[in-house]
């Protein structure tokens, strides 16, 4: 009998890459909806597809994403649409039987300054970043559902904590989007334009993690794969979650230099350092996972490419 696995999100970057993983798996019928036909935050349609579907296993990859611009602009929409959409999913999975589920979350979980690299018991230890307080709250909320549900319940419920992602179906709007696809898209177009020189931001010496999208959704089904007890093992009860990172970190004019390699663009790059670089350093401890066995495929390079001509296929709908 094939297993009806529910993606939340599919449209989106994580939940798209999940999707072309699944459709290789045997046995699998893969189950979406558009947020036209099911809005997770109304909590009458969600009982209503669970009760109309047989689900056998959820990826939540569904939320309200965006950069620092738009969590500092809209923090009421971050938290609220973030935090119903988890409760009312992770509660109609509960209350309809559904074996397992897995919870996407984001790294900005951990405290501002938090000792690097961060490990999975660094949550709670210390204060958020302000500028993306209230979605990182909702994550944390997300997270502290699916423990208390297996707490209380004994349902099989688990949770993954991604760095920086990039790739096919990333967005690649002026002012909302994350800094790989800025990054592409600037030095694509100066590229277009022929501009002699590009001008940075901060001095470049910032340390950042990057994690290719495709590498993350087979780090998704791995774990929501993996045998009980050997997830169990790799978790603390009360912190039952798994970062997933590649374990290695490059400065931000590193990554500038390799973008500039890829998209090949000839002219000058120079450093605006009187911009603000942000935190020193931020990477995550992905050790508990790759004790798992699960690696990343990707390199930074073959990434960075794949993401690249990705964009020049969909530029039209990316920038947007």
């Amino acid at each position: 009998m094939q297993k009806r696995v529910f993606v939340a999100g599919h449209n989106g970057m994580v939940g798209s890459a999940i999707i072309k993983q699944l459709e290789k798996t045997p046995n699998i019928e893969v189950i979406t909806r558009s947020r036209a036909e099911l809005d997770l935050t109304h909590q009458h349609s969600v009982i209503e597809f669970f009760s109309d579907e047989r689900i056998d296993e959820v990826y939540l990859a569904a939320a309200k994403v965006g950069g620092i611009h738009s969590n500092d602009t809209y923090p009421a929409e971050f938290i609220y649409q973030n935090l119903i959409l988890e409760a009312n999913v992770v509660h109609q999975a509960y209350r309809h039987g559904v074996d397992k589920l897995l919870f996407l979350g984001s790294s900005c979980i951990y405290p501002r300054l938090a000792e690097q690299p961060m490990r999975e018991n660094a949550l709670l230890t210390g204060p958020l970043e302000p500028t993306n307080e209230p979605y990182a709250l909702a994550k944390i909320a997300g997270i502290k559902l699916c423990e208390s549900y297996n707490r209380q319940y004994g349902t099989d419920y688990r949770s993954v904590m991604p760095t920086n992602l990039y790739g096919p179906g990333d967005n690649y709007h002026s002012e909302n989007s994350h800094v790989i696809p800025a990054l592409l898209r600037r030095f694509h177009e100066a590229k277009q334009t022929n501009a002699k020189n590009i001008t940075i931001w901060g001095t470049g010496k910032p340390l950042r993690e990057f994690l290719h999208v495709d590498d993350m959704a087979r780090a998704s089904i791995h774990v929501m794969n993996l045998p009980v007890a050997h997830y169990s093992a790799a978790t603390d009860p009360r912190l039952s979650h798994l970062n997933v990172g590649t374990g290695t970190d490059c400065s931000i004019a590193e990554l500038v230099h390799t973008i500039g390699k890829v998209t090949g663009y000839t002219g000058t790059i120079s450093y605006d350092t009187s911009k603000p670089d942000g935190v020193p350093r931020k990477l995550m401890d992905s050790s508990k996972l790759i004790s798992l066995g699960w690696q990343p495929q990707h390199t930074l390079t073959s990434g960075l490419l794949n993401a690249y001509q990705w964009y020049i296929e969909h530029a039209d709908t990316a920038r947007t």
